[in-house]
């Protein structure tokens, strides 16, 4: 563990949250990861994880051979499909979703990290990250904000406002009565998950971010899976479970607000049933132990590859 302050250590730990929240949308439910020096078979999530940290540890990130445990503009500017399959062992008979726009993401933020217009050169992902930060606390909507200004325009697919990219956010015609963007309905699912998943290390840097419940719960599969596999969501029509839904179809998009709002709902409920408060329960904690586990658990109970109960047209850039 290191030292409280420890600024590098800080840096280096946000370079790695940063590329493994990138790489950590869905890997489909075939694709697996044997790690070489544990000898253990991964898949999902937990693949991509330990995956992201043998690449880190590799090198493959980072541009100077004497400092191969960061990440860097140069590095990521340069990475090839060719490279990221070798890396994930992506082959015929193990395919992972969206390689392709992996690589695009990875190259897209090695862009944005040396062309950051009115700042100097930001070579690293902890540089964009700190460079917003002023003082020892932030909360977490202003790091949300922060994150999304600077890393909006990886994005390779989505909506643009106003000539400017908008990232994970849908459209639905049951938000076109909003005042301000209206049609728009925000989710920014990989971006929020950043802000939760860096935490740990800017507190490894002396930097505490407050006020956890200004982000919204995840609008991911495995939080929206619990509520359509426990019967709170039910489709309209029962044949959407049978066909591949893209990120950007009204469904997904409906079904994806839903998840969002009713986490809202199940959050004091289940405080209510452990007598925990919400400065002892924050909603990042109930997602962290309960939804996202949940929604897993029940997948695997109900089908036998645990894949989502929609079929999603995965991306590897949204969920």
């Amino acid at each position: 563990k290191p030292a409280p302050g420890d600024l590098e250590y800080c840096r280096v730990a946000i370079d790695l949250s940063v590329v493994s929240v990138l790489l950590d949308a869905g890997a489909g439910g075939t694709w697996r990861y044997r790690d070489e020096i544990t000898q253990t078979q991964y898949e999902r999530s937990e693949g991509l994880a330990v995956a992201s940290v043998r690449m880190f540890d590799s090198g493959l990130f980072s541009s100077d051979p004497g400092q191969r445990h960061r990440v860097d503009d140069v590095a990521l500017s340069r990475l090839d499909a060719s490279q990221l399959q070798r890396s994930l062992q992506v082959t015929e008979g193990n395919p992972l979703p969206g390689i392709d726009e992996r690589v695009t993401l990875l190259n897209a933020l090695g862009h944005a990290l040396s062309h950051q217009p009115g700042a100097d050169v930001l070579e690293r992902p902890a540089d964009l990250v700190l460079n917003g930060i002023d003082g020892d606390t932030i909360r977490a909507d202003e790091l949300l904000s922060h994150i999304l200004g600077k890393l909006n325009s990886i994005w390779p697919q989505g909506l643009y406002y106003n000539d400017q990219p908008l990232g994970d956010v849908g459209c639905h015609p049951a938000a076109h009565q909003a005042q301000f963007a209206s049609g728009l309905v925000p989710f920014h699912k990989l971006s929020q998950w950043l802000v939760y998943s860096l935490l740990e290390p800017l507190e490894w840097g002396g930097i505490v971010v407050t006020e956890l419940d200004g982000l919204t719960g995840l609008a991911e599969y495995r939080n929206g899976g619990l509520l359509i596999d426990s019967g709170v969501i039910l489709p309209v029509d029962p044949n959407l479970c049978d066909q591949p839904l893209a990120p950007d179809s009204e469904p997904i998009v409906e079904w994806r607000a839903l998840t969002v709002a009713l986490l809202d709902e199940l959050a004091p409920l289940v405080r209510n049933c452990l007598g925990v408060n919400t400065p002892a329960f924050p909603l990042a904690r109930m997602l962290q132990g309960g939804t996202w586990s949940a929604g897993r658990r029940l997948a695997k109970e109900k089908r036998k590859n645990g894949a989502p109960p929609l079929t999603l047209k995965l991306t590897g850039t949204v969920f």
